[in-house]
């Protein structure tokens, strides 16, 4: 293991969505992460059949324990380790950890310094704690939705990245490294309660400041950062692919009109937002008469604040991405590298996604139950 988080023992109560990726995040930065799968019945239908093959990239850089929890003897294994772990990460619906026996004022009075790190939609408590929902519902109730998109369609869903990811398993694991840090000073643990509204609602701090100061209204794609702005937008070329411009500053401004050998006076009033739609209509007849590649080589590497707009297979294979050593190959797979980087304390993916219940008896072994203990569980079918 390498990594800053090397030491840390996590117990991951596998789940789906930010869980495993607030996990995954952690085993790259060099925790030692054991998933408790739960050990599904034989002919259990599985609604993800990538999971638990080496595609389950969030899954990654883990040891697989399976337990049947409907079993007293499985609940002690879980709380056996959590005597010895420094984390807990669970994703269930409030309450689940509790009715299994598993609950926070459980689990630290067997571990006072234990981190219980719990990711939820809508929160532990709330009138809508108990609700089903999905990374969806979750930022459209924080604000962010209604943001996105254009003026003419409904709000667009952002792929699954700002509830799940951005706003539920990085706040996770930030918050866990939080307690963590705290608990090094006090002794104590604590539990962590992200959820993904509030943690949705947080990265749009910046967009609700514009919001009070007045520079930004509700209506979509009337706004700067919203497609609104002709200078802040994406574009059609003339093969159909896609090109990203970002330019704000009068001076990178100034260059994109240079180098799109833009000569018309209208475009002078960069800010007269009552210009942007007409000034959109002409960029984008301008963006239309060259390829994506002919854009590049004009603009890429220079202060235009100008990208090709990439699909998944090309990403991995663009120059920067590559001098970056961005995305990583596990087992076949293409995926991408752990983030952020470090001078000393690299992190890497230690190890393949693992099958359900792949590490059983050698994790159990490595964190001290007896083999005695081991072939109990195992003769009772609860490993």
């Amino acid at each position: 293991m390498s990594g800053p988080l090397t030491g840390i023992r996590v117990i991951e109560m596998v789940g789906l969505g930010p869980c495993p990726f607030a996990a995954m995040m952690l085993a790259d930065m060099g925790a030692e992460v054991i998933r408790i799968d739960r050990k599904a019945p034989a002919g259990a239908a599985n609604p993800f059949p990538m999971l638990g093959t080496k595609y389950d990239v969030m899954a990654r850089g883990r040891r697989s324990l399976a337990l049947d929890l409907k079993q007293a003897e499985a609940k002690e294994v879980v709380l056996s380790l959590l005597e010895q772990a420094d984390v807990v990460l669970e994703g269930f619906r409030p309450g689940v950890m509790e009715r299994l026996g598993l609950g926070p004022e459980v689990c630290l009075q067997r571990n006072p310094r234990l981190v219980f790190g719990r990711i939820t939609g809508w929160g532990q408590d709330g009138p809508l704690a108990q609700a089903a929902g999905h990374d969806l519902n979750y930022i459209a109730l924080s604000g962010m939705l209604q943001a996105m998109g254009r003026a003419d369609t409904p709000p667009a869903p952002p792929l699954n990245l700002v509830g799940d990811f951005g706003g539920g398993a990085m706040m996770l694991a930030f918050g866990v490294v939080c307690a963590l840090l705290e608990a090094r000073q006090s002794g104590r643990g604590q539990v962590v309660d992200a959820a993904m509204v509030d943690g949705s609602a947080l990265l749009g701090a910046m967009i609700y400041g514009f919001r009070g100061f007045g520079a930004w209204g509700d209506k979509r794609e009337a706004n700067m950062l919203d497609g609104g702005a002709h200078f802040y937008d994406t574009y059609t070329c003339a093969d159909g692919k896609f090109v990203s411009i970002g330019a704000i500053e009068p001076q990178f401004y100034a260059l994109l009109l240079k180098l799109a050998d833009i000569h018309d006076p209208a475009f002078n009033a960069q800010m007269d937002v009552r210009q942007w739609p007409e000034l959109k209509s002409r960029l984008a007849a301008i963006f239309a008469t060259k390829t994506r590649q002919q854009w590049c080589d004009l603009m890429e590497g220079t202060d235009v604040c100008f990208a090709p707009v990439l699909d998944m297979a090309e990403a991995p294979q663009h120059p920067h991405n590559r001098a970056r050593a961005n995305f990583i190959d596990v087992d076949g797979v293409v995926q991408p590298a752990p983030a952020p980087r470090f001078s000393r304390t690299a992190p890497e993916v230690s190890r393949p996604p693992a099958k359900s219940g792949e590490h059983s008896e050698q994790v159990l072994r490595d964190w001290g139950i007896d083999e005695a203990r081991i072939q109990d569980l195992l003769q009772k079918n609860a490993i």
